[in-house]
């Protein structure tokens, strides 16, 4: 085996060495959202200002919006309309700004929605 030879097979072992461990190091700095907390009856989530709030997990229509943050929630639903994301078809039942009740798609917080209950 010639000089070069073996001197391109060291480098190209140690460039997908440090791949792997710039990949591992990433993946352990990750974190998850934090969770929503309870208070009470109801559960705090920090949420996106400003988001819609719908007449229900499969309607396009907006009752409201959420201006506060972190805003509270009561329960969870699982079988609206995809919006994507890690919950694509959660949506959570709240109480907007203006005092209709409705759900927000659970996209629009940044809590880790799971702790909530099932609606």
């Amino acid at each position: 085996m010639s000089t070069t030879f073996r001197k391109a097979l060291a480098l190209g072992t140690a460039t997908v060495t440090a791949g792997a461990a710039l990949t591992l190091t990433s993946a352990a700095n990750a974190q998850a959202a934090a969770p929503c907390w309870r208070d009470g009856s109801v559960w705090y989530c920090n949420n996106a200002t400003g988001a819609n709030v719908y007449a229900g997990a499969n309607s396009n229509r907006v009752v409201g919006r959420m201006y506060s943050n972190p805003s509270f929630f009561v329960c969870k639903f699982d079988g609206g309309q995809n919006h994507g994301g890690p919950h694509p078809t959660r949506w959570v039942h709240t109480q907007a700004d203006n005092g209709q009740w409705g759900w927000m798609s659970d996209n629009d917080i940044s809590s880790e929605t799971n702790p909530l209950p099932s609606c």
